[in-house]
């Protein structure tokens, strides 16, 4: 693993958030993006070398919606940099871990991504992330 990618943040509304989020970082919202197979609306923001993610369900029925069922607004995942997701996948696998989804998915940001479980990551859901080379 790389680096930290970006920390998510699952909130219920954007156009509420986006503000709060460029006044706390004093910088402006550079991207968003629907992701269609998460259910979600991405916003993103630059924090150094890292990002901040921010979700919003696009289904009262998706994971980001039962998210802010249970938990309320706040972070979501931890993702981190890696230079090839199957390989790590594979390593990870080997030594113990098991993902939410066994092959890699498009996800937000020009990223393949997977999850690992929370289950085997002391209750922290963990993404993997790939860039997509263009």
């Amino acid at each position: 693993m790389n680096k930290i990618d970006h920390v998510a943040f699952a909130v219920r509304s954007l156009e509420q958030s986006i503000p709060v989020f460029e006044k706390l970082l004093k910088t402006p919202c550079y991207k968003s993006e629907e992701v269609h197979s998460q259910q979600v609306i991405t916003a993103f923001f630059k924090s150094g070398e890292s990002k901040i993610e921010l979700l919003q369900s696009t289904d009262e029925n998706g994971t980001i919606a039962r998210f802010l069922e249970k938990k309320g607004e706040g972070m979501h995942h931890l993702a981190f940099a890696v230079d090839n997701l199957a390989d790590e996948m594979s390593r990870l696998k080997a030594v113990g871990f098991f993902f939410l989804q066994e092959e890699p998915i498009v996800g937000a940001d020009n990223k393949w991504i997977a999850f690992l479980h929370p289950k085997c990551t002391q209750g922290v859901l963990v993404e993997l992330c790939q860039e997509i080379p263009t």
